[in-house]
């Protein structure tokens, strides 16, 4: 049985920017006891999506054991291993990173105690393993111990044979991070986008960390020549979704930022280009997220402009 006890911490609504800052570097906050719960969503026979407070995880369950996509941040560890152990007694063996920010990496340490090999691009570690500034937030984050760190890396692609399914990790061009992997369950049509896909909300594309708007576009459109109107897209934040969804959000992110370019094109600074309100059709939408509509015109801005 998978065990660990960890400092349980309190969010609330008033500090959604602070979680969404440490939860792109990968810091610890110290808050109160959490009242965030854990949410099983079952994908396909054997992979669960699990819900909580960061990104969204895949769990491949079988007789293999169990393989873990992403991990949140260190103070849900422990409720999602008694997730993880709801869904399956079996040990954990694997965890796979979609890239490096803490909300999807901050559990690594626990969940390398708890057995699990971590798993991920290059370039992941890389930015674990050093201090990161991020001037969009203000925020400086201390490397990463070593014990979080991914300590199988790899290139273009990897390919673990687990549970009966090929669960490929595909690196893709720089996307939301330069070290972006979409997680493929081939033949149960189920994929896992990490944070290519906010599905719902506004996106957070992470120039410091080589993200490009162009990159996501392209990461889309990668995903959707592969899929079809049965598969179960895993997006990195959001409700389970599907190909008709990430159709329209595709459309949003391409129109918005198309928009924001040609205004800075034209020499607009960035707070002329929110007084005109670019996002002001698509708000009711997809700006009820971490990302309101004028801080999503501020990351379109700052990735625009670092080309």
């Amino acid at each position: 049985m998978i065990r660990l006890d960890v400092t349980r911490i309190r969010t609330t609504a008033s500090a959604a920017i602070l979680i969404l800052i440490a939860g792109l570097g990968g810091s610890p906050m110290t808050r109160a006891d959490s009242d965030v719960e854990v949410r099983t969503v079952p994908v396909v026979d054997g992979i669960a999506m699990l819900i909580g407070e960061g990104g969204n995880l895949a769990v491949s369950y079988g007789e293999d054991g169990v393989l873990v996509v992403d991990d949140q941040y260190a103070r849900m560890s422990k409720k999602l291993l008694a997730a993880i152990e709801a869904l399956s007694s079996s040990p954990l063996h694997y965890v796979l990173n979609t890239h490096w920010h803490g909300d999807h990496t901050g559990g690594n340490a626990d969940m390398a105690a708890a057995g699990a090999t971590i798993v991920a691009h290059h370039n992941v570690r890389e930015r674990m393993s050093k201090p990161h500034t991020n001037p969009f937030f203000g925020s400086t984050t201390p490397a990463s111990p070593d014990e979080a760190l991914p300590v199988i890396t790899f290139g273009d692609d990897l390919t673990l044979h687990f549970n009966g399914t090929a669960i490929r990790a595909e690196h893709v061009d720089p996307a939301h991070t330069d070290g972006d992997a979409i997680i493929w369950f081939e033949g149960r049509n189920v994929v896992h986008m990490g944070d290519i896909y906010f599905n719902g909300i506004y996106p957070f594309i992470d120039a410091t960390s080589g993200g490009d708007v162009a990159g996501m576009l392209a990461a889309v459109d990668r995903v959707l020549a592969r899929v079809d109107v049965y598969t179960r897209i895993i997006p990195g934040h959001g409700p389970l979704s599907n190909e008709a969804e990430l159709r329209v959000y595709r459309e949003m992110l391409e129109t918005l930022s198309e928009r924001v370019a040609k205004l800075a094109r034209e020499g607009r600074s960035v707070e002329e280009i929110i007084a005109r309100k670019p996002t002001a059709d698509y708000d009711a939408k997809w700006g009820g997220g971490f990302l309101k509509p004028d801080s999503f015109v501020r990351v379109l801005y700052s990735v625009v402009t670092a080309k």
